[in-house]
């Protein structure tokens, strides 16, 4: 029986037998945050609009390589995901931090139109790699150990420290690139060959029960795994549910906080010189949600808090519209703490859904797929939004459209096969403890 919120029990007073990490567990945790931290420290995030409009692009080219980014991110992460689960999910976040250490040097090779799409083609591979990779190791790694209760947990962890680095990250790249252009950019591959350091160090793991035959397999394996895969989501119509539930969570914080976070704080008059530090009040928000995912209670099912942060996250976009410079920057923070505690809890959804033995990483590669192309839409709407100068009405549609897709989804998830009965009130979660000190 899937236990969305089996992580999140926990005994009272001193831990209960089993429930404490092993030293290999501890180790798996404290490199996943080495690694999620460096790998997703792009210093170029707050001014990389800023910075292609200086380059000579304009509006139309900006958000049209945002598009064939996600496009692009889609056509990699089937083969990516089948990779993982071939090779490995370690040798898949090595290949990653190499592909992304070259691709944050690109643009200070070319800062051209082509400079910029080869940039963007190659995080696209580089993330591809790893987005489901990463979870995968985790969440294996962990259950391995018999620690899998920690996963949301060290999950959430390693988000929080990765947004409390760009914190502090964040607000010096206005004085560091008035002391070189193209400092961001350069930062930005020191730190993903940083997160090469700590993939080549991680733990290696032996192949989950129920798939050691699968990874022995030669020859059209790559074909069966993908059809396996795809045969899974299939045959569980919670598991693709779930998949859609995310694709508001994922498609609003990526489009508010790549593509739009610099236009808003542009059209109510906030300057440039500024946007460093309120992308650093916003990460601050984030990364204390994404570490106390447990504050959201046991009222309603985890299913549902998706979905009700969901409808908060396009409620605080379209609040936006209403009100001055200083209302646009909390309703940004707020927007961003939601975010915090969806993620790491969608995440934790899907994993739990997947059966025992079916490819995972490639499972996760399908969930990103479906998020990818929804974003590769959406960045051509935006686009097109703002070359008309109709940047309210976009945030506006998309609340509406956000509210809507959740009903209905609600409406199914209620009566989809394999939902899962209703769980006990979990416990609070203690504070995991590690001794490691992140999108």
């Amino acid at each position: 029986m899937i236990r969305p919120f089996a992580g999140l029990r926990a005994a009272r007073g001193p831990r209960a037998p089993g429930v404490s990490l092993t030293p290999r567990a501890r180790r798996i945790i404290r490199l996943n945050n080495g690694f999620q931290l460096l790998f997703n420290l792009l210093w170029w995030m707050p001014v990389f609009y800023a910075y292609q409009r200086e380059a000579g692009l304009s509006d139309g080219q900006i958000f049209g390589i945002q598009s064939i980014y996600y496009i692009a991110f889609c056509l990699f992460e089937i083969p990516t995901g089948i990779v993982a689960d071939r090779i490995g999910a370690r040798n898949c976040l090595r290949a990653g931090a190499v592909v992304m250490t070259a691709a944050n040097l690109a643009p200070v090779l070319a800062p051209s139109y082509t400079g910029f799409l080869v940039h963007f083609l190659a995080i696209a591979a580089g993330r591809s790699l790893t987005s489901g990779a990463a979870s995968a190791y985790l969440y294996d790694g962990l259950a391995a150990e018999g620690a899998g209760e920690h996963y949301l947990k060290a999950e959430g962890q390693a988000r929080a420290l990765g947004l409390a680095a760009k914190v502090l990250c964040w607000p010096l790249v206005g004085p560091l690139m008035a002391l070189a252009h193209p400092t961001p950019y350069v930062l930005s591959a020191v730190s993903a060959a940083g997160s090469l350091v700590c993939a080549v160090v991680l733990p290696r793991q032996s192949a989950p029960a129920g798939r050691a035959e699968a990874t022995s397999r030669g020859g059209l394996a790559f074909l069966r795994d993908a059809t396996t895969a795809l045969r899974c989501v299939w045959a569980t119509p919670w598991l693709a549910l779930l998949m859609v539930q995310g694709v508001a969570v994922f498609t609003l914080s990526r489009i508010c906080q790549v593509n739009l976070f610099q236009p808003v704080l542009l059209d109510h008059g906030i300057p440039e010189g500024s946007h460093g530090g309120v992308l650093a009040a916003m990460t601050v928000a984030e990364a204390v949600a994404s570490a106390r995912p447990q504050w959201l209670g046991s009222r309603l099912s985890p299913v549902a808090w998706v979905s009700l942060l969901s409808l908060a996250m396009a409620a605080a976009l379209a609040g936006s519209t209403l009100g001055g410079p200083w209302t646009v920057i909390a309703l940004l923070c707020v927007f961003a703490a939601v975010t915090g505690f969806a993620y790491p809890l969608q995440r934790k959804l899907v994993n739990d859904a997947i059966p025992a033995g079916a490819p995972r990483a490639t499972l996760l590669s399908v969930e990103s797929i479906v998020d990818r192309a929804v974003c590769a839409l959406a960045a051509v709407a935006a686009g097109a939004y703002l070359s008309a100068g109709r940047l309210d009405a976009l945030l506006w549609h998309s609340a509406v459209v956000t509210g809507v897709v959740m009903l209905v989804l609600q409406l199914v998830l209620r009566r989809a096969p394999g939902r899962p009965r209703k769980q006990p009130v979990p416990d609070p979660v203690p504070e995991l403890v590690t001794t490691a000190g992140n999108p």
